[in-house]
């Protein structure tokens, strides 16, 4: 088996010897400096390196050539297989798991779906009942446990249970909000055998701290994200999109660059906990395109410049969509490749490769489904629970391409989108099965015309929202 470092190199220089190709004819050079260089893709995707969400679109991967679809057949496309940057692609899908293994945080998020407090749950599970459903993860084949909150670092067996999860063979990685990281507790998380750390950011000091509630919370994330680096923990970015902090995009580029971070995951904002009540924060849906074609233009200027980040878009498969299209017209080869991949993802995946489970053990389809339990792992193994179709959210989530509405289920691009985030479209419209009110994708791009809206059965439901803003 070709080992997932040397893979990565040959991509590596593939995608380089390919370059000119991709980029645009007169495209213009942006005025970042990028400082001290970071970690090429070679250095940084091995098999046990990073979360990779069924939710993501590898903007980095997929646009700058670093991935095939031979990469991922290679490995049989068996989520046992894949190297963690692949897993994606897998075939049998086996769910990663989001854990919000506390409600505890020192801070208090404008955007949290966790709606997290400061004190603890009082119904936690404790460390004997989280190693229980440790094993149950193993025995179901669950390929990476990501430790969440609230704030995990606030639970003092989260190195254990971290330890105890690697011993049992499962990826492990956490997202935090970096402020309680110092060099101590660095050492302990490269000892326990987190693979990697995702820290949040909302933009620069000012904009950072008012939507964490809390004065300094950027500047102990920086100095987290620093003990980390200095241990030479996998350490990311993570940038929650929305009406008020869009404009600090290229700012987050310049703290990537400046600080040799090697990662970012820029999420669309999805309604939800705290969230739920931001919907007017929602960025409009054209500011969200031109967003994201920023995200796309400045990851090829840095990697035109010799320069590698791991860069995703998280949260809106549209993003998927647009990359395959720009591509398109470009390089109509590395179109289809790409076309094919985002196949393998299978678009959203709520229900079907990502699960929550929650600080008492319920199960959720993702971590923004808090308001729907499928059972709890104190009561049933949880893979007895996510194969138990008796659940007609679960059960449609897992098939839900004959329940969507609207312009989601006449979409021609449904295959590679899988209708995007069912709670954006409950949110907005109650109907769980209504268009994703994200979506910034033209009628005419997704394949919608006149005729085929007067199709029988072409789901041509009526939904108040107005799609051109």
């Amino acid at each position: 088996m070709i080992s997932g470092r040397r893979f990565i190199v040959n991509d590596l220089r593939r995608a380089q010897s390919r370059w000119k190709t991709f980029m645009q004819p007169g495209a213009p050079v942006n005025t970042f400096s990028p400082g001290k260089p970071g970690f090429s893709p070679f250095e940084f995707t091995t098999p046990a390196d990073f979360d990779i969400i069924w939710a993501m679109i590898g903007v980095s991967k997929l646009l700058c050539g670093l991935v095939t679809p031979q990469d991922a057949q290679r490995y049989g496309r068996h989520s046992s297989r894949l190297p963690a940057g692949l897993l994606q692609f897998s075939a049998d899908k086996k769910p990663i798991v989001v854990w919000n293994m506390t409600r505890a945080c020192n801070l208090k998020c404008v955007h949290c779906y966790a709606s997290a407090s400061c004190a603890a749950d009082r119904d936690e599970m404790s460390t004997a009942e989280a190693m229980k459903m440790i094993d149950d993860l193993a025995a179901f084949g669950v390929p990476t446990l990501l430790f969440s909150g609230g704030e995990p670092f606030l639970r003092k067996d989260l190195f254990e249970l971290g330890e105890y999860a690697a011993s049992k063979k499962i990826r492990t990685v956490i997202s935090s909000n970096g402020t309680l990281i110092d060099s101590p507790t660095a050492k302990m998380i490269k000892n326990s055998g987190f693979s990697y750390v995702g820290v949040s950011l909302d933009g620069l000091r000012e904009t950072n701290d008012r939507f964490r509630g809390a004065d300094g919370a950027y500047d102990m994330a920086m100095a987290g994200i620093g003990c980390c680096l200095a241990e030479g923990i996998r350490v990311g970015l993570r940038f929650t999109i929305n009406r008020s902090n869009y404009e600090e995009v290229p700012h987050v580029f310049d703290v990537m660059s400046h600080n040799s971070i090697p990662r970012v995951c820029f999420y669309h904002l999805v309604y939800s906990g705290r969230g739920s009540e931001l919907f007017g924060e929602s960025l409009p849906l054209p500011e969200s395109r031109k967003t994201v074609e920023y995200i796309f233009s400045r990851t090829r200027e840095i990697f035109a410049s010799g320069k590698s980040v791991e860069v995703l878009t998280v949260d809106n498969h549209a993003d998927g969509v647009l990359l395959y299209l720009k591509m398109l017209a470009e390089d109509p080869r590395r179109a289809g490749e790409i076309m094919t991949l985002l196949k393998y993802n299978g678009g959203n995946n709520s229900g079907i490769a990502i699960a929550c489970v929650d600080w008492r053990g319920f199960v959720h389809a993702d971590q923004f489904w808090r308001h729907k339990s499928f059972g709890n792992v104190r009561q049933r193994p949880f893979g007895d629970i996510w194969t138990d179709l008796s659940d007609p959210l679960l059960a449609g989530l897992k098939n839900r391409k004959g329940l969507l509405k609207g312009r989601c289920r006449i979409c021609k691009y449904l295959d590679i989108c899988n209708g995007n985030f069912r709670v954006r479209a409950e949110a907005v419209f109650g109907d769980t099965w209504a268009p994703d009110p994200a979506c910034y994708l033209t009628d005419e791009e997704i394949g919608l015309t006149g005729e085929k809206l007067s199709q029988p059965g072409s789901g041509n439901e009526i939904f108040d929202f107005n799609w051109s803003k």
